[in-house]
């Protein structure tokens, strides 16, 4: 509706100046009209007129030119023009689709990518979240969106996690891995890559014992052996880690992931790419070890190859992208993380751009902050000062128990994800159990029990068809106003990648739905059928936009 407006506005803008200019419409206040322009202060020294006297010509224009889509156009200020659109093409626009500006687009989209052999920390839990809603967005615009999975199942990591490993089964023995409660696998890898991480700490003999196991880990990838004592185990404990990430994101109700690429699969190839690299010199040698000296490029220097002869994670995230590019030959590439890691990415493509310049140039970068609780308090857990996903979901059940006496894992879920998603995607995330899962304010369950109570009021009668909607009267037409906004706000989520846009527009609408059901009886009301439309298409404007930031819309509470 407002990019039509605007459309036609500029077709008049060009008949009376005869200048091409794009047109933009901003939401306004509902006592001034739907929407405003200040196209007039913008065409003033282009057509060398007073804005005041632009605005005279528009507004006459465009209330006689749009015909049955507009009923008044008035000025305001020094050269504003408010526009009120009629209720008809306002009704029209109620249940109108996304526009399809991503249609036949391929997206990869990147998030969660935990490590095996560690533990799924709260920035993941949040990636795969975020990342989930955005890749939402993308497909609701049309897009073919691949969500992958990147982890490290080689690297220093698994080398310090395969050293706990081998003290708590006293050796290489991997038939003692079936003694193991199943239930208790990965807070059992997570144990033994805290005593790894520690032993290595201490720069004792341990550290030497890690070094090499690391080495012994890829020369397993290398060679493929799946024979070997040390192999069984490695093998066992890695398929451990991708049944723990499956079995999260399936309890997350988030959608499954088109494919898991690992750090072995994509680092042979990174390697090629580093070897080119070094023939042509955009690599160097550097006391053992192949560099990318990024100072000429404004950035800092990072290693490639270290002196061991091993890939760092910036080779393999060159194998990485390599990789996307020639299984998928994809539009858009997104990558989401954490945000200690932007240096590291400029580098990263910096480097790329010798090779794949097309990759560099459709590859978006989105980051994100660090999950802290109110106060920067502190969780406690068995593996130390480290915020897991586990814990947040933990202390989200625990949470909404102490509310109502039991645990709704709609409820949860709706809360963790909304609590996340309506915060702007780059800065620290501030989560708190307790208001999260309140059944009042900007929270999930608030929304949740919004689109349940709209239910319960449609069940009490049968909605009409959507075709005697006419007349608005002024309760009904702000709610009918609001909801025509939706489409608005999907489009600027998906332009911005930031779901945040529609958390903040969700909580608006079902704030305004209130005000409405206050002054506005519905049941047993002359009114009824036309209202009960109403209601039923903001529940529907309500079970969408949650979808899309990938909560469940209940119909009981």
């Amino acid at each position: 509706m407002k990019d039509e407006l605007a459309a036609a506005i500029s077709s008049i803008v060009a008949e009376l100046f005869g200048v091409e200019h794009k047109v933009e419409l901003t939401r306004t206040d509902e006592q001034f009209g739907d929407f405003a322009t200040n196209a007039a202060l913008q065409l003033a020294g282009m057509v060398g007129k007073n804005p005041r006297e632009i605005a005279e010509q528009l507004a006459a224009k465009i209330q006689t030119e749009i015909d049955g889509k507009v009923v008044s156009a008035t000025i305001a200020g020094p050269g504003f023009v408010n526009i009120k659109i009629a209720d008809q093409y306002l009704i029209e626009n109620l249940q109108r689709p996304i526009a399809q500006t991503m249609q036949d687009k391929t997206v990869i989209s990147e998030y969660s990518d935990p490590n095996p052999f560690k533990v799924l920390h709260a920035g993941h839990l949040y990636t795969t979240i975020v990342g989930d809603s955005i890749s939402r967005l993308l497909e609701s615009a049309g897009a073919n969106v691949i969500r992958l999975n990147y982890g490290g199942d080689v690297g220093l990591h698994v080398g310090k996690c395969m050293w706990g490993i081998l003290q708590n089964l006293g050796g290489e023995n991997p038939e003692k891995l079936s003694e193991l409660d199943e239930n208790n696998r990965l807070e059992w890898l997570s144990e033994c890559y805290v005593a790894g991480n520690e032993a290595y700490n201490n720069e004792g003999p341990e550290k030497d014992e890690i070094v090499e196991l690391n080495k012994q880990i890829y020369e397993i990838q290398n060679s493929g052996d799946h024979q070997s004592n040390l192999s069984q185990i490695y093998w066992a404990c890695r398929e451990w880690s991708y049944e723990g990430f499956k079995k999260l994101y399936k309890d997350l109700e988030v959608n499954a992931f088109d494919r898991f690429i690992a750090e072995s699969e994509v680092s042979n190839l990174g390697v090629d790419l580093v070897k080119q690299g070094k023939d042509k010199s955009i690599f160097i040698e550097s006391d053992g070890a192949v560099v990318f000296a990024g100072e000429k490029d404004g950035l800092h220097t990072r290693v490639f190859i270290n002196s061991q002869g091993l890939p760092t994670y910036e080779t393999k995230e060159l194998g990485l992208a390599a990789t996307k590019w020639q299984d998928y030959k994809f539009d858009r590439s997104i990558i989401i993380t954490a945000n200690d890691i932007v240096e590291y990415m400029k580098v990263v493509l910096t480097a790329l751009n010798s090779f794949y310049p097309e990759v560099v140039e459709r590859t978006t970068h989105l980051t994100h902050g660090m999950i802290k609780l109110p106060g920067n308090q502190k969780m406690s857990s068995r593996l130390g000062n480290i915020l897991r996903a586990k814990d947040v979901l933990d202390a989200a059940i625990e949470a909404n128990k102490k509310q109502v006496g039991e645990h709704n894992q709609n409820v949860v879920l709706g809360a963790v994800k909304y609590s996340f998603l309506k915060q702007r995607l780059g800065a620290d995330i501030i989560y708190d159990p307790d208001e999260s899962v309140s059944l009042e304010g900007n929270s999930g369950p608030y929304l949740q029990y919004a689109h349940a109570r709209a239910i319960s009021i449609l069940q009490k009668s049968d909605a009409e068809s959507l075709s005697i909607l006419s007349n608005l009267t002024e309760g009904e037409r702000s709610l009918a106003r609001k909801i025509s906004e939706f489409n608005e706000v999907v489009q600027l989520s998906i332009n911005e990648l930031m779901p945040h846009y529609i958390c903040t527009y969700l909580y608006e609408l079902a704030q305004t739905f209130n005000r409405f059901y206050e002054n506005n009886r519905v049941i047993d009301d002359e009114r009824q059928a036309q209202r009960l439309i109403l209601v039923k298409i903001y529940a529907e404007t309500l079970k969408n936009g949650l979808s899309l930031l990938g909560i469940t819309a209940p119909d009981k509470m």
